[in-house]
């Protein structure tokens, strides 16, 4: 059920700095922050590990192929699920998994008889959980906040992200000035067991009012199918596709930080710390934008910016001007990851929300992972800095390619509320 507009609900235009008001939204709020701080700490802390341990980018790269399998199935089975069960339930038992995997992460590398197997087999179930986590975290926001202010909940969502993956990369950059990879794995499983009690305290309904009666496979096909007719979302992803494929670094700084800069587990913080502020400013420019209505043209614009981008990160030599350019790069995503759950959330049946919203995930976490594979293979191969000039120029050509054949793009224009 609609969170009340008589709870707390100012008469007002909806903004951003209203939504604490409602309390149920403030709490999945800081359980999306907690969820992902824990989550970049591992991010940035696993690759270096196995950078650490195998001096291989093509080793770190393998974190591409393994989330691949598994998140294939895992997002769609997630979506389902939300769909299905009550959300609140969902996303904390899916982050008490991720408590799990990284305390079983940090227990076996205090105890010195951690592997490359367990560190892939870790990531696998990391993977998964994120996957059956993310669906039901986004679907519970139409149902913690009034209609009128979903638009500002969502761009105020993705800002919690950043948040998280901000502050989760301050908290690896302390670490490698005091500690070690291990105190890494210690902190995210702290921040991790947090993130798994939070949603338990949510008092709104978190179950579908009409929830699926299909099979599970049948259920998850309606929501392909749903997605697939969509006029703008098809566009939308195939965008996204365009530029990650070819370019997605985020889970593996490490390669970035050896391979451009000579750097270790600081310069891997510093540009962890970097692209997370960047995408916290880019959410912040999406919602300065929320009230222009070419939508398909700003995407376009962010996307082909993007590409330029990439470019001006593979000549960087120097840790602080490639730490400009991954936080730019960061800033543009973030404002089309802004445009394609906004289109998911106020488009979508709630019935059909879970599973929407993860088939969005699984477009975005198949490219991020076919772009990890990319960067760890052809890194080894070419070297950083080359790669990063064929992924900007491939992504140019691919967001001048759908600007000119998807006219749905071109003409998207989000209604305002």
């Amino acid at each position: 059920m609609q969170a009340e507009e008589s709870q707390n609900s100012p008469s007002q235009t909806p903004k951003v700095w209203h939504l604490p008001r409602f309390r149920d939204y403030s709490l999945l709020w800081t359980a999306t922050i907690s969820q992902v701080t824990a989550s970049q700490i591992r991010f940035l802390a696993i690759p270096q590990w196995l950078l650490e341990e195998t001096g291989s980018p093509a080793q770190v790269g393998l974190i591409g192929l393994v989330q691949l399998f598994v998140q294939g199935i895992a997002v769609v089975w997630g979506g389902t699920i939300a769909d299905r069960f009550d959300r609140r339930y969902v996303m904390a038992a899916a982050n008490f998994a991720t408590f799990v995997a990284l305390g079983l992460l940090w227990l076996a590398n205090m105890s010195d008889v951690l592997k490359v197997w367990h560190v892939y087999a870790a990531i696998a179930f990391l993977s998964a959980s994120w996957a059956l986590a993310s669906p039901a975290r986004a679907s519970l926001t139409p149902k913690v906040v009034p209609l009128k202010y979903l638009s500002v909940a969502v761009t105020a969502d993705v800002a919690a992200q950043n948040a998280g993956w901000i502050s989760g990369s301050l908290l690896f950059v302390l670490i490698a000035l005091t500690a070690d990879v291990s105190a890494s794995f210690a902190l995210a499983t702290a921040v991790a067991g947090i993130s798994s009690l939070l949603p338990l305290f949510i008092k709104a309904n978190g179950k579908v009012e009409e929830a699926a009666t299909l099979s599970p496979l049948r259920s998850a096909l309606q929501g392909f199918h749903f997605v697939r007719k969509h006029r703008i979302l098809p566009g939308l992803f195939a965008l996204d596709w365009g530029i990650t494929v070819v370019s997605f670094y985020r889970e593996i700084l490490p390669v970035l930080a050896t391979g451009l800069f000579a750097g270790g587990a600081f310069a891997t913080g510093v540009l962890g710390w970097t692209s997370s502020s960047g995408a916290l400013i880019g959410s912040i420019l999406a919602l300065l934008l929320a009230k222009a209505r070419p939508k398909g043209w700003i995407v376009l614009g962010a996307t082909f910016t993007y590409a330029i981008l990439l470019i001006g990160l593979g000549a960087s030599d120097w840790l602080w001007l490639g730490a400009f350019f991954v936080g730019a790069l960061a800033a543009a995503d973030s404002i089309t990851v802004v445009a394609r759950q906004t289109t998911v959330q106020l488009t979508t049946p709630d019935h059909l929300r879970g599973r929407a919203f993860a088939f969005m995930v699984l477009a975005a976490q198949t490219a991020n992972n076919l772009g990890i594979l990319w960067i760890g293979f052809f890194s080894e191969r070419f070297g950083v800095e080359d790669t990063m000039y064929m992924g900007g120029a491939l992504a140019m050509i691919a967001t001048l390619l759908i600007a000119f054949l998807n006219k749905p793009i071109r003409q998207y224009r989000q209604e305002t509320q």
